[in-house]
Order: structure tokens, then C-alpha cells, then sequence
């Protein structure tokens, strides 16, 4: 039986050249602003937490001196190892572990980001409560994940919809979730942006090379989905649905 990291690199060590190359991924709203807070910072060192295919990353190394990219999954860092060099990005190195358990020392980074990670730790307060630990007094920490509506009926259904499409997901939290879970780890929230993310069905399953059984029973809740979710979603008749996502910046107090 497995546990809960087992059931996490049983679903992306085959995947790691699919997350470099998703368009999802590898580009967005969210990614420009994250690299538009961090500056230009020469002289900092980063931490990418959660880093799937590197594409935080890529965007920080070009920013600051030095970025750690750390991930469960050693065939990801070995994919982000394989990019940054072709990139030309030296100044990319990695290490492997899990969220609730960095290896590093306190305040040993100027900036810590993550980016569509959180939702599958097993341990969302402890992962948060480690970048808190790991980043400097003055330090800027960035998170960005797809959100709950915060809404119990639409909740339940995007919960729903993620788990059948990938077993290693945990849970999407609220804003207010992540609001009062940084606030208890020890950050204090400077600014929140929201988004709207459309995932095209067919490439969204095919990611994750989702079981056919699990694909119908996706396509059979869609089809039954009631009218406030179907509107708020916006399920297309492919299957294809839009989600919130958010960008969360934050400084350690």
C-alpha cells in the first residue's frame, strides 16, 4: 500500500516531460507578475518549492544569483537539471525532498516561491511553516496554486474533479484558507491576485494520463452538473472547464 509521496511519484516520475512542456505551465499571467515582484536581485538566492517542471525556476534564474529547485520527485530535477543547462542557466542547482521536510537551513533564502505545488502536499501548514522557516527576515515569499471558490457546492465539485483526474491531489484551499494558514506559519499577506484559468479537457487528462474509467466518470459528473456548476465552471461540451487560481505575496513578520 502506499503512502501518500509514494502515490505522488507514482504520478509525475513519467511525467516530468509533460509539465516542462504544458502550456499551462510554462507560461501565464501569474508566472510575469511573480518575476515582476521579485526584481532584480543580483546578490539573492531563491528557493523553487514544489518545482515540477521548472518553470519558476528558469524565471527566477534569470533574477537573482542562485536558485535551489526542490521537488519529491528526482526524474522532475533530473528533467529541470537537463533544461537549465540547455537554457544556459548555471545558476540553477537541485535538491530533492518533500515540502514538510526542506533540508536547509533557517533563513537561508531572500525569496521562496511555489507554484501549482501546494494542493498535492500531504501537509499543507507544515510545507507553508518551511518556507517560513527557510526564508530571511526581509524576504519575499510567493504562492500560486489553483483555489477553491470557497463555496461548499463548487468546492466539493473541484475537489472532486481533481482527485478522479489525479490520486496524489490533496485538496484545493480558499483564499481565506491560504490568508489564515500563512498568517498562523507567520506571514503577513501584502497582496492577492486572482485569475481565470481555462483547462482544455483532452490535454488536461492527457497530462496526467488520467484511467478511462476515471475519464468517464469525470465526463459522467459533467453532464450531470447543476446549473450554478456548470456556470461557474464553465463546462464546455468537451469537458473542458475554467477554475480560479491565485497569486499570494507575502513577507515573514
Amino acid at each position: 500500500m502506499y503512502n501518500h509521496d509514494a502515490t505522488v511519484l507514482d504520478q509525475y516520475d513519467s511525467r516530468a516531460e509533460a509539465y516542462l512542456t504544458s502550456a499551462v505551465h510554462a507560461a501565464g499571467a501569474d508566472l510575469e507578475r511573480m518575476a515582476d515582484l521579485i526584481g532584480h536581485r543580483p546578490d539573492a538566492v531563491a528557493l523553487d518549492m514544489g518545482c515540477g517542471g521548472g518553470h519558476v525556476a528558469f524565471r527566477m534564474a534569470g533574477k537573482v544569483g542562485k536558485v535551489v529547485a526542490y521537488d519529491l520527485s528526482a526524474a522532475m530535477l533530473d528533467t529541470v537539471t537537463a533544461e537549465a543547462r540547455k537554457r544556459g542557466l548555471d545558476n540553477v542547482v537541485t535538491k530533492q525532498g518533500a515540502a514538510e521536510a526542506l533540508p536547509c537551513p533557517d533563513a537561508s533564502f531572500d525569496v521562496v516561491a511555489t507554484r501549482y505545488s501546494a494542493h498535492h502536499w500531504g501537509a499543507f501548514r507544515a510545507g507553508l511553516a518551511q518556507m517560513r522557516r527557510v526564508v530571511k527576515p526581509d524576504g519575499l515569499a510567493l504562492f500560486m496554486d489553483v483555489v477553491s471558490p470557497g463555496v461548499p457546492l463548487l468546492d466539493t465539485w473541484l475537489q472532486t474533479l481533481e482527485l478522479l483526474r489525479d490520486p496524489s491531489h490533496v485538496r484545493n484551499a480558499s483564499v481565506e484558507e491560504w490568508k489564515a494558514t500563512l498568517a498562523s506559519v507567520g506571514f503577513a499577506v501584502d497582496d492577492v491576485v486572482t485569475y481565470r484559468l481555462r483547462l482544455e479537457f483532452g490535454p488536461w487528462i492527457a497530462r496526467m494520463r488520467t484511467p478511462d474509467v476515471h475519464v468517464a466518470a469525470l465526463r459522467s459528473l459533467h453532464a450531470r452538473a447543476a446549473s450554478e456548476v456548470r456556470e461557474y465552471f464553465q463546462i464546455g461540451a468537451d469537458g473542458s472547464f475554467t477554475v480560479d487560481t491565485a497569486l499570494i505575496a507575502a513577507r515573514p513578520v
